[in-house]
């Protein structure tokens, strides 16, 4: 049992949101539902990249901010790709590979090879590869590697 589970609040929309994060997830699996009033889904749980989430149909007290983010690590570019397409589609878009979904929750999409680039030694190609990503809305792996690599 995982001791910790983030539970997302939305606006009466958690079960569009569900939905929505199964489409871009494929190993996403629901868990559970509890009913609510009227025997609407209150709170839903599910797993994404082996990580539990609560869904909870709270109302409109409160919304997604960047204070809190879901950073999901990418093997390639075209995971990243894929993510960035599906996650920001009917959300906005910013800098360094983060974004928010339709939802408003935010995301950073990156990839793998990235921390390890901006924690070299040498910190003129750690600094390059800052740079490079500072220029960035989606996270381009070729671009980081030959800012590294010059």
């Amino acid at each position: 049992m995982q001791k910790i589970t983030p539970c997302l609040w939305f606006d009466g929309n958690a079960e569009d949101a569900m939905s929505f994060y199964a489409s871009v997830f494929p190993d996403f699996q629901h868990l559970t539902t509890t009913p609510g009033p009227e025997n609407k889904p209150l709170v839903m749980t599910c797993r994404l990249q082996g990580q539990e989430f609560i869904l909870l149909n709270g109302g409109p007290e409160f919304k997604f901010n960047e204070a809190v983010s879901f950073s999901v690590m990418c093997d390639t570019q075209d995971e990243v790709d894929d993510l960035w397409h599906k996650l920001s589609a009917g959300g906005e878009t910013s800098i360094c590979g983060w974004l928010k979904d339709k939802f408003g929750l935010s995301w950073q999409i990156v990839p793998l090879v990235l921390p390890e680039m901006l924690r070299d030694r040498d910190s003129a190609r750690a600094g390059r590869v800052m740079n490079a990503m500072l220029g960035m809305t989606k996270l381009d792996i070729a671009a980081l590697q030959a800012a590294y690599e010059q």
